[in-house]
Order: C-alpha cells, then sequence, then structure tokens
C-alpha cells in the first residue's frame, strides 16, 4: 500500500498554483466551444505537462475541448482500464489575477485574506477549515475565486500518475484521464468522447472532502412558462383584461409549498422558481425541477403541464406555453447496478483509514452526462472547500491525498481481479 510521503507533494501545489493562475471562468452566454479562450490556454498547458510527465499520448482535441491521455498497463492480468476525470473551467465568479496564498502549518485560526479589504476566512464561519490544521492551507486574497473547483482534482491527478511512473514496480492496469471544458455550466460533458475513452467505469474528483463518495445526483431540468395576458384600460376591463401577473402568481401558488430548496436536505428535492418577470401583458418564469427519485421528478414534471393545462382550459386559446428542458438524470439509477465501482473506492478507505461519507450529490457533475453515454462516473473528492467564492480553499495535504486514493483504487482493482459486482451497495 502507497504512502502519502510517496507522492510528489511539490508537483501537486505547483500545479495546483499555475492552473489557479489562470483564468478559465465558463460563460454560459458563449455559444463557442469551450466558452471562454482561457480554458484552451489551460488545456494546452495540460497537455504539455502530461508530456513533460511522460504521458506521451496525451493530447488536446479541439472537436471537444478534452484533454485526453492515458498510462499503459504494466500487468499481465485482463484488467479494464480505469478513468479519471476533472474539469478545467471554473465558475461564475471573478476569475481574473487570481493571487493564491499559501499559509504553511495553518494553525486553526483566522485567515486574514485580504487586510486592506478586511476579508477574513474564519472556523467560527466555516468550520470544516478545523479539518486543515497543520496543513499547508491554499487560499484566495479575497478577490476572486481560486479554482479548487476543479484545478486540485486536476493536479491530484497528475500526483497519482507521477507516482506510478516513478514505482514501475506497482502493478496497474491501464489508467486514463480527461480533462474537460464548461462543466460549470453543464455543457462539456456533453461532448465528452466516451466512445474514444473507452472505460467500463470512471470517477470524476470534483468538489468534496477525503471519504466523500457521490453516487447520487438530482435529476434536473429547467422549465420556462411564458403568459400571454389582455391588457386594456383598467376602467374599461370588465370581461376583457386577463393580467398575466395574476396567471403568474396563481402557477406559483400551485407548485407545493414546502418542496423548496430552503427547506430541502438530503435526499428532498423541490421546484424552484429563479426568476419571475410579470406586467398585465405579458409574463415569464424560469424554474428549475430538482428530485433524486425518478419517478416523483416525473410527477413534478407532469405537475407542471397539469397546471397549464388547467388554466389554458378556461379560454379559447392557450394562455400558457410551457418549455421543459432535462439537465441530466440521476447518476445512481445507473451506478447501483454496478456496485463494483462504488466497493472499490470503498475499500481503499478502509485501508487508507478514511471515514466514508456515502452523501447524496445535490447538484450535477460531468458523471451526469458520461454516464449517460455507457460509462458509470460517480464523484469521490477533490479535498477543497467553499467552492465558487472568495473563501474558496484547498490544502496541499488534501490535495495529495486524493492523488493517494486514485492509486490505491487502481491498485485495489489488481487485487479485485476476478471478483465483480460480488457486493450489493446501499446508496444513503
Amino acid at each position: 500500500m502507497s504512502k502519502l510521503t510517496d507522492f510528489d507533494s511539490g508537483l501537486i501545489e505547483s500545479l495546483f498554483i499555475k492552473y489557479a493562475k489562470v483564468n478559465t471562468r465558463s460563460d454560459a452566454n458563449s455559444h463557442t466551444v469551450p466558452t471562454t479562450v482561457g480554458q484552451v490556454k489551460l488545456a494546452k498547458i495540460v497537455e504539455k505537462d502530461l508530456h513533460d510527465l511522460g504521458i506521451k499520448n496525451a493530447k488536446y482535441e479541439p472537436d471537444n475541448s478534452y484533454v485526453i491521455g492515458s498510462l499503459p498497463s504494466n500487468s499481465e492480468k485482463d484488467l479494464s482500464a480505469i478513468g479519471f476525470i476533472a474539469h478545467l473551467d471554473t465558475a461564475d465568479y471573478n476569475a481574473e489575477n487570481i493571487q493564491p496564498q499559501i499559509h504553511p502549518n495553518y494553525d486553526g485560526g483566522e485567515i486574514v485574506l485580504n487586510a486592506e479589504k478586511q476579508i477574513v476566512l474564519s472556523p467560527k464561519e466555516f468550520p470544516l477549515l478545523k479539518n486543515y490544521i497543520g496543513q499547508r492551507v491554499i487560499t484566495t486574497d479575497g478577490t476572486t475565486l481560486l479554482g479548487a473547483d476543479d484545478k486540485a482534482g486536476v493536479a491530484a491527478i497528475f500526483g497519482a500518475l507521477k507516482y506510478f511512473l516513478r514505482h514501475p514496480e506497482v502493478e496497474h492496469g491501464e489508467v486514463k484521464v480527461a480533462f474537460g471544458p464548461d462543466e460549470e455550466i453543464g455543457r462539456g460533458a456533453k461532448r465528452f468522447p466516451a466512445k474514444e475513452f473507452g472505460t467500463k467505469f470512471a470517477y470524476t474528483l470534483d468538489n468534496g472532502q477525503p471519504g466523500q463518495i457521490a453516487a447520487e445526483t438530482f435529476n434536473a431540468s429547467e422549465a420556462k412558462i411564458d403568459i400571454r395576458g389582455t391588457a386594456v384600460h383598467p376602467g374599461d376591463a370588465y370581461g376583457l383584461m386577463v393580467n398575466a401577473v395574476t396567471l403568474a402568481n396563481e402557477i406559483v401558488s400551485a407548485l407545493p409549498k414546502d418542496e423548496v430548496p430552503e427547506k430541502s436536505r438530503g435526499h428532498q428535492g423541490f421546484i424552484l422558481v429563479t426568476d419571475m418577470n410579470a406586467t398585465v401583458g405579458e409574463a415569464h418564469l424560469n424554474l428549475i425541477v430538482r428530485e433524486f427519485d425518478t419517478q416523483k421528478y416525473r410527477r413534478h414534471l407532469a405537475l407542471l403541464h397539469q397546471i397549464v393545462d388547467r388554466i389554458n382550459e378556461r379560454y379559447d386559446s392557450p394562455r400558457v406555453s410551457l418549455k421543459i428542458n432535462e439537465q441530466y438524470q440521476n447518476i445512481g439509477d445507473t451506478v447501483k447496478k454496478h456496485p463494483y465501482i462504488v466497493n472499490l473506492a470503498l475499500n481503499v478507505y478502509h485501508r487508507l483509514e478514511i471515514k466514508p461519507n456515502m452523501t447524496p450529490f445535490r447538484g450535477g457533475t460531468d458523471g451526469n452526462a458520461i454516464t449517460a453515454k455507457g460509462i458509470p462516473t460517480p464523484n469521490l473528492f477533490n479535498g477543497g472547500d467553499n467552492f465558487h467564492g472568495p473563501y474558496e480553499y484547498v490544502s496541499t495535504e488534501a490535495m495529495t491525498k486524493t492523488a493517494q486514493v486514485v492509486s490505491e483504487i487502481v491498485q485495489e482493482h489488481v487485487r479485485e481481479y476476478g471478483q465483480r459486482d460480488e457486493l450489493p451497495v446501499k446508496l444513503s
């Protein structure tokens, strides 16, 4: 079994800082692939770094903006390849001129991110920070995000590859890696080259504390409702006016009152009205539907249709239109059929004495689209926290632990050769 000291933490840290400084903020309003030029810049840097590391077959693919590479098997066993995936883009928050700050041997107290602006990262506000006492904590300067989501995952994969290249005596099957664009806006993985990647299963390393396994995600849709009213002078409105504002309020009132984000957690889903623009003459509502249970998710979508149909039945012509865009499906429906994938990670956590945390992921990852393409892909972790904002942080040790978990999963796959899907997994 590998030791944490077997991994090049200096390489992991230096790569992370280099990658974090590249502005890869994705742009939902762009129609290019990828949506921002910074992602192309970083992809080509990662491609070169893979070559320099010793992954000579690594290549950047302009058609889908993925960087793909593989470490060939050194085993005589007929082992299936395992994939590890991380994304290059960052969330919709300032990512210009990112200045990572290293705080060695963190003492458990407040970390001043920006003295001039009085921006402080405090364990009172963010109690998980206490988990990083004694470690090299990397933060922002308080004016940008950091990009640990998901450049920590990228750097950790490099750390695992370096381990195998430095230790050719360690038996392993083929390890495939992919680094992709536009995860934060849900587009990149729709172009994932699943056939070329060619693994039977994979893991994303996206967000989360050591020990996390997210083998379930929401089913997700967005809904757009447009309402056509009839605007007339209110003094002459009797029998003529159709108030789009009133109809919009009727729709919102017909939604389940307790199935909203502020009242949901764990496996509980919700319907959220994200915005509404209404006048007497017309109204527009945007909603998102999130639910783990696939049957209940379908009932929520059916409810929206029923509400709209009920209103339209009152008029000679339809006043309300509904468009639903299904964004992604719960990976748990597929992963449950392949328990070996989760068991492999659980075995590794046990060996490394990492407390497992089977948690439903209240969102989506690239694993949703990749799973839909036929490669079951649960999410593990990258060791960071407070993603998508100025209080984001990660530690060198946490990224190194991620690299160790990746390498041990590959080795556990060798140890478990011939033992496939023998244990059930309860996703909870």
